[in-house]
């Protein structure tokens, strides 16, 4: 809970589900074993606006909950999951199993400790507990829950053991220990003057008055910006001691204030930054989407220097810099006489690789985000990615007019239409939009607002002089750390006490790192990992290496980026350099344990040994909990060394087995989710060396998908350019159901395109064949109804060509669908009859029990209600025979909308419920939702009608949390419901 929540059950870390769901768990965490009012979760949930759905969506994650953790006999694992009571729910948890409760305990034996007249046990005590932190409590649940008093009691608990820790400390002469918590939190709280205080005479007694000074100063200068009050007492005798060299004020006499117990002193919001104050008032805004956008990646922890840079890039804030403001020298535009802001560029955080672009980038977007109410973009161009992996402009707009509220049904196919959309939908909003990894002034100038109110922040190896030339753009150009700000990384890193002892040592690592950041990084996780080793040692042998990585490192010399990687390489184990050059491989942008191990061919538990060994190398990191990416510098130089070190048949063999783990695993969850969907796909047999995922359980299989969705679109346009054409097909056409049931059918027309000509290439008639179709049926569920025609026709033809009768029913099924939505019936009708005929030719009954139900749908469309009864019957009664519940439950809803039309709601609901139970029970939330939805209908049509704006609620929550484009249509019927 001291971070992201995480739960393991033995050694296997759980998925918690959708955003609401880890939300509740992390309050019954909060609360471990004791009862928590229903009240409480609502209020936690949703604040003071809940949905009518509320109790409902509570029960279901309540009981996905007690599902997901369910003690496993195999696993040894005791206790009973939620216990409900009386309108309360609990979670009982041995306190050994919760770091907050170890947390605590570490705490109380610190206080003992101190009491005990032995301070020195009470520090590390609190070092081992406040080393149990990792980021803000419940990071990763939405941001209007985490700011609930639940979770910011716990951060405001941990900033008080931190200033107790301080205290303690400086008794016990043992500043340095606490220092790196101790400066953590002073950057997190930069206006709580307690917490600077207990830093800057930490700084001073471990021989950094310099640095103590300038922290004075800061807190002196934003106390003034923000707030128009002076230093108080504390820091002013902080200060005091500091000048004159005094000794630490003693603590409080022990045992009169518990650690982590102290009354929190009021502070200031540390996200406004120094540039503090109101956020300029706008003209009136349109209407913000249902989410507000909020993409920025997690802020590194410990982020230390470029205190200038800051300074400068917040000055170019909208509002900030008034008509005429020098900044940096040059004269800027700011606002006009207007007094609305401009939109502003940085384009340049530039630099070269390694050099902490995206990290301060991602620092500042964190400070200032309050300023933006609208939301935050963001999008990683991969202008540089060594893959070549690069999203077009259309991927990216896609993304944000998603992002935005906008349905994909009417986002536009071209480029500049798209483009045009997105800067209608930000015309008077105030978005703080940031473009990673950019490689030309091309790839950012569509993604720019045109109307002013907006901040963008680009970062790029280049300059983008272009974007500087033309749009207006502030360049800043970051060069590696200033010597002050090399050492205070290690500092952070290594220790005051450990840095202090050997400063030439230190200087020289520095001189051999260029004052990198990321190079610093690597050689401190090395030292980190080795304490009995002394500095000039790991100092001598990074100067005794050899390399450069010119093409990535820039012109200097003197910053060899490949020595200090290379050097760190050695030093692994050989199965950590291997597997370490054969991630290389991975299409990205992330991957899990199992995906290493099958890259490199081992037990999953071998390859988790070895990531860990990556990780203690700052080789790999870990951007979400069970997640691990390469920096694409770091994939850079695996790259040349699985170029160099391994030859092309061990490459293909695990780029293979890689394929092979997704697609296998991709299919199993696919199959699980819709047994009956995946027909005409015969696998090929992965080799030795691959194991896919065992998913048990439905559940499981869409946490899975959804996970994974990032890695397996990338991964086809990976295999169709690397000779595996098939693989491609497959798992494109293993894709398309999940993809269609969510609405991400540009995504669908993207892998198709690339399925196809991975087929084309192979001259694979049925990889062909199935692309056609899939490309055809995302084409009408956008409305191009030429392209969907074109294409479903060629894939008839093929499959006919095939003689695959299989292939050829399903696309008679789409071009009726496509037939419907022309309204013509009749050709509708024609379709079924074939495709009815050559499942009865093949003997595939789930097939003809699809047909039964969808032509009793057209007949529904035509008005014959009592002709479409028989058919739907018939459907579920054949659908029960083959056990597929898929297809029944999609019959039972099709019955209860003839029975809604006939006027006989009674029987409607009845068979609604059928279908919504069957829903449920195979996890497929997005046609839960859709029943829920009719639902709604025919309880409206009784004149049932808050009774119907609650089922319509409880789809659209459903929708929402989906991200579903059909969200925004139901928004709107429950709006008009509620004007009525």
């Amino acid at each position: 809970m001291l971070g992201p929540p995480r739960v393991w059950s033995g050694d296997v870390e759980l998925e918690l589900g959708p955003p609401k769901q880890r939300a509740l768990l992390a309050l019954l965490l909060v609360h471990a074993g004791q009862p928590v009012e229903f009240s409480e979760i609502v209020d936690v949930l949703w604040g003071e606006e809940p949905p009518h759905s509320a109790a409902n969506v509570v029960h279901r994650h309540v009981g996905a909950l007690r599902k997901l953790l369910e003690p496993r006999p195999a696993s040894g694992e005791h206790g009973s999951p939620v216990l409900r009571s009386s309108g309360t729910y609990r979670l009982p948890v041995d306190p050994e199993s919760l770091d907050l409760a170890h947390f605590r305990a570490l705490v109380e034996r610190a206080h003992r400790a101190r009491a005990a007249g032995t301070p020195a046990a009470a520090v590390e005590l609190l070092t081992q507990a406040l080393a149990l932190r990792h980021g803000v409590t419940a990071a990763g649940i939405p941001a209007q829950v985490r700011a609930h008093p639940a979770f910011t009691s716990i951060d405001r608990e941990y900033l008080g053991v931190v200033r107790n820790a301080a205290q303690v400390a400086l008794e016990a002469g043992r500043a340095g220990r606490i220092l790196p918590a101790l400066q953590d939190a002073a950057e997190r709280n930069p206006l709580e003057e307690g917490l600077q205080a207990h830093l800057m005479k930490a700084l001073a007694v471990t021989g950094q008055q310099a640095e103590a000074l300038v922290v004075y100063r800061r807190v002196r200068s934003q106390l003034a910006e923000q707030l128009g009050v002076d230093p108080g007492p504390e820091l002013l005798d902080a200060h005091r001691q500091v000048l004159h060299g005094a000794p630490p004020a003693r603590a409080t006499a022990p045992g009169q204030t518990a650690p982590g117990h102290t009354s929190p002193e009021h502070t200031a919001d540390a996200a406004a930054g120094p540039a503090g104050g109101p956020a300029p008032v706008d003209a009136p805004r349109p209407a913000a989407p249902a989410t507000r956008p909020a993409q920025l990646p997690a802020a590194l922890a410990g982020f230390t220097g470029r205190s200038a840079e800051l300074a400068l890039l917040q000055a170019l804030l909208p509002g900030q810099v008034e008509k005429g403001q020098a900044v940096n020298g040059r004269l800027e535009h700011g606002q006009g006489a207007s007094g609305r802001p401009g939109t502003v560029v940085i384009s340049a955080i530039n630099g070269m690789a390694g050099v902490g672009k995206t990290t301060l980038a991602v620092h500042l977007a964190h400070r200032i985000a309050d300023r933006f109410p609208d939301g935050q973009l963001y999008a990683n161009l991969r202008g540089f990615d060594p893959a070549g992996l690069v999203p077009s402009v259309s991927e990216v707009l896609r993304g944000f007019l998603h992002a935005l509220g906008e349905p994909p049904q009417r986002v536009p196919a071209g480029a500049d239409e798209q483009a045009a959309l997105y800067r209608s939908l930000l015309a008077g909003r105030r978005m703080l939009i940031m473009l990673d990894n950019a490689r030309s002034p091309q790839q950012v100038r569509p993604l720019l607002p045109g109307a002013p109110g907006s901040l963008v922040i680009v970062t790029s190896r280049d300059q983008l002089h272009g974007l500087i030339a033309s749009e207006g753009a502030h360049p800043l150009s970051l060069g590696p750390f200033s010597p002050e700000e090399a050492r205070d990384a290690l500092v952070q890193r290594l220790g005051a006490a450990r840095v202090a002892a050997e400063p030439q040592a230190v200087e020289l690592i520095i001189e051999l790192c260029g004052r990198l950041p990321l190079a610093l990084a690597v050689v401190a996780a090395r030292a980190a990992t080795r304490p009995e080793f002394p500095l000039a040692s790991i100092a001598a042998e990074l100067r005794s290496s050899h390399g450069s990585l010119d093409a990535f490192t820039g012109t200097d010399p003197s910053t060899d980026v490949r020595t200090v990687f290379s050097w760190s390489c050695e030093l692994l184990t050989p199965e950590a350099r291997q597997l370490f050059r054969l991630l290389a491989l991975h299409p990205g942008p992330d991957f899990t344990v199992p995906a290493a191990a099958n890259l490199a061919g081992l037990p999953a538990s071998r390859a988790a040994t070895l990531l860990d060994e990556l990780g203690q190398a700052h080789l790999v990191t870990a951007p979400t909990p069970g997640r691990y990416a390469l920096h694409d510098l770091l994939h850079a130089h695996a790259r040349e060394l699985s170029l160099a070190y391994d030859d092309e048949q061990t490459r293909q063999a695990a780029l293979r087995r890689m394929t092979d783990y997704y697609l296998h695993s991709a299919h199993a969850a696919a199959t699980l989710l819709a047994p009956h969907r995946l027909d005409g796909i015969d696998l090929p047999a992965h080799g030795s060396g691959t194991a896919a995922e065992t998913l048990d359980g439905r559940p499981r299989a869409a946490a899975w998908l959804d996970a994974e969705l990032p890695v397996l679109l990338r991964l086809i346009e990976q295999a169709s350019a690397n000779g595996l054409p098939t693989h491609a097909w497959q798992l494109a056409q293993t894709l398309a159901g999940y993809l269609d049931r969510r609405g991400h059918w540009q995504d669908q027309l993207r892998i198709q395109r690339t399925a196809l000509q991975a087929a084309d290439r192979a001259a694979d008639v049925l990889g062909q064949a199935h692309a056609h179709r899939e490309l055809g049926f995302a084409y009408g569920r956008l409305s191009r109804e030429s392209d969907a025609q074109h294409h479903l026709e060629r894939s008839l033809t093929l499959f006919t060509e095939l003689g695959d009768r299989d292939g050829q029913a399903r696309t008679h099924r789409h071009l009726a669908f496509r037939a419907n939505s022309r309204l013509d019936y009749d050709q509708a009708l024609r379709h079924y009859e074939q495709a009815c005929a050559h499942y009865q030719a093949t003997g595939r009954l789930s097939g003809q029990g699809s047909v039964l139900n969808e032509t009793g749908w057209t007949h529904i469309l035509l008005g014959q209600h009592e002709q479409a009864l028989a058919l739907c019957r018939r459907a579920i009664d054949l659908h029960r025979r083959i056990d597929d519940l898929n297809g029944e439950a999609a019959a039972w809803d099709s019955l209860g909308y003839a029975q809604h039309h006939l006027r006989q709601y009674a029987q409607a609901l009845t068979s609604y419920e059928r279908a919504l139970n069957a829903y449920q029970a195979l996890n497929d939330s997005a046609l839960e939702a859709d029943t829920l939805s009719h639902i709604g209908d025919t309880l409206d049509a009784q004149g049932k009608h808050e009774s119907a704006v609650v089922a319509w609620e409880q789809a659209l929550a459903i929708l929402d949390e989906l991200g579903h484009p059909d969200a925004e249509q139901l928004r709107r019927r429950i709006r008009e419901r509620a004007t009525e």
